[in-house]
């Protein structure tokens, strides 16, 4: 029986609000040890942001890339998961839109987050995907 998002995601989800600049997203990140945050403003989830839009949409665009708002490079148009649903959808809805992270939300606000490796944990964890995943960092 598939497991429910809820036993597998990462609660509660690390937020930050619309205008907190992108440097300071960047070091919330190394303190959590995590590579996405949530973009959220009141209980309302507005975006997603990891560490890969870090680079690709803010420090290679040149200029202060640390002061821009974190609501300029985040993604806006999210697919979400309820912590209710079983670990499947989670896995069909990333092979669909090929995503590696979901947010997880009940009653319109965010509660958690799912990731590829958390479901390499769940299904399969004797496989390299689970072993990195479960890997200490090498900061």
């Amino acid at each position: 029986m598939a497991q429910r998002i809820r036993e597998i995601m990462t609660s509660p989800p690390v937020t930050v609000q619309p205008q907190t600049p992108v440097a300071d997203v960047a070091r919330r990140m190394r303190e959590e040890n995590i590579g996405d945050v949530l973009v959220t403003e009141g209980d309302q989830l507005r975006g997603l942001v990891t560490d890969r839009d870090l680079v690709v949409r803010a420090l290679a665009e040149g200029g202060d890339a640390g002061a821009k708002p974190v609501q300029e490079i985040c993604s806006e148009d999210l697919i979400a998961v309820s912590p209710d649903d079983d670990t499947d959808r989670a896995v069909q809805l990333m092979r669909e839109r090929a995503m590696r992270r979901l947010p997880v939300v009940e009653e319109n606000r965010p509660v958690g987050i799912v990731s590829l490796g958390d479901l390499a944990l769940e299904r399969d964890p004797d496989s390299a995907l689970s072993d990195i995943s479960a890997a200490q960092p090498n900061q």
